[in-house]
Formats: structure tokens, sequence, C-alpha cells
């Protein structure tokens, strides 16, 4: 008991200690469209730039750090076009062409790698060679469109709980301003910036939320306090 105990306080200090943070902040939970920064040791990188969300909004996710959440809030279910609000770590890349010059691990998205969304299977939401015995529900990562053309892998439901949201990516845009199924989604460039620049080492996190949350960001990540998209709106 302790020692789990002590594994889960290390976890999340290493989870709070995080030196690479790309923050996410949407007007509420109800809107398709939200701004994007990314942040080292507190010190801006690139430009803000808007990001898409999914189709219905946010719903709060799975992530690494358990957040307040009030009753009346959405919660991130399995097909509900929401894309998870929370703190989750950013674990991979992934892109239809092999690359070995990132400093997270590369997934080559073959034919074969899929991700199962089968809310019944042993493999739900889990990056995967096709096994032998092939899921009901999958995703190819490999499309026939440039929206996986390069990714980031969103550690949201890692648990597997069924039910909780499977298969939530950064990636490439459909269209300009088109919304998604539950990911986040931009233009090519800004994902080839984000995908060069994070690094394992700095322990890099997505922080995705709506406006109401900034306080509770805030407190949690005081180096994010230079951040306009967390600062308080001035009364009209």
């Amino acid at each position: 008991m302790i020692k789990s105990f002590l594994i889960l306080l290390i976890f999340q200090i290493s989870i709070l200690s995080a030196q690479q943070i790309v923050l996410v902040v949407a007007r509420d939970f109800n809107t398709s469209q939200a701004l994007l920064e990314c942040y080292e040791d507190g010190k801006k990188v690139f430009n803000t730039h808007e990001v898409n969300l999914g189709k219905n909004g946010l719903g709060w996710g799975l992530g690494a750090v358990e957040m307040h959440q009030n009753k009346a809030q959405p919660l991130k279910k399995e097909g509900d076009n929401k894309a998870p609000a929370g703190i989750f770590e950013l674990t991979n890349i992934f892109g239809y062409k092999n690359a070995d010059d990132f400093k997270l691990d590369f997934l080559h998205a073959s034919q074969n790698l899929i991700c199962v969304d089968d809310i019944d299977s042993a493999l739900y939401n889990k990056l995967i060679q096709m096994p032998p015995i092939i899921p009901k529900s999958y995703e190819k990562m490999r499309r026939e469109d440039h929206q996986y053309e390069l990714g980031i892998v969103v550690a949201h439901n890692m648990q597997g709980v069924k039910g909780g949201g499977s298969c939530i990516f950064l990636h490439v845009e459909k269209t300009d301003k088109a919304p998604t199924a539950g990911c986040t989604s931009m233009p090519l460039a800004h994902i080839k910036n984000i995908a060069s620049w994070l690094d394992r080492s700095k322990k890099p996190l997505l922080i995705q939320i709506p406006k109401s949350s900034s306080k509770e960001i805030l407190k949690l990540y005081p180096t994010l306090k230079k951040s306009k998209l967390l600062q308080e709106e001035e009364e009209k």
C-alpha cells in the first residue's frame, strides 16, 4: 500500500514538473474551436494559433491529473464527438513517412497499424499492429487522406476504461476550421513545429481546458502565468 502510494506521488510530481506544455484553451465546453500556445520552462515558443476540437466541443477526459469537475459539465465518452478536457502526457509521434529525427518515440503509420475503438475488446484504446484476431471496430492509422500524415499521441484513458474514449491525437486538420470526431487538429505546418520541438526528457504535456478552468491550471502550473489564454477577461 505504501509502495503504491509512493509510486503515485512520484508520478504526480513528475507530471507537475513538466518542462514542455502544449496549452489549448476553449471559450467553453460547447465550442469546436480553441487557441493553442506552447511553453518550455515558462517561456512561450511559436505563435498562438487556432485549433479545431470535437464537433460537440469538450468533455472531461481521463488524464494524468484529476481536476475539479462540476456535475453539470460533460464527460468524455466513446463516440460523443467531444475532445477530452484535462491534463495528458504526450507520448509518441506518428506519421506516414519513417522518421528518426524526433525526440519522442516514433510510430510509422503503416497499413497494419491500427487504434482499437471496440469498447468490448481487451485491446481497447491501444495503438497496435493488426492482431491475428481482428477487433470488431478499429481505426486505420494509414489513412487515404492527409490527416494522419503527422500526428502526436495524447495519453487519454490509458487504463482503457470501457467507453471512456479512445484514439485521441493531435493531427492535421481535414480542412480549415473543420471540427473533429474528438481529436485536436491544426494545419500541417503547426503539427511539424510541435512534433519537432517535443522532447521526452522534458515530460511534455497537453493541457486542454475550457476558459473556466484557468485559475486551477495556474495554481498547478504557475510557470504559465504569462499566458494570455489563462488570464481573466477584462470586464466590459
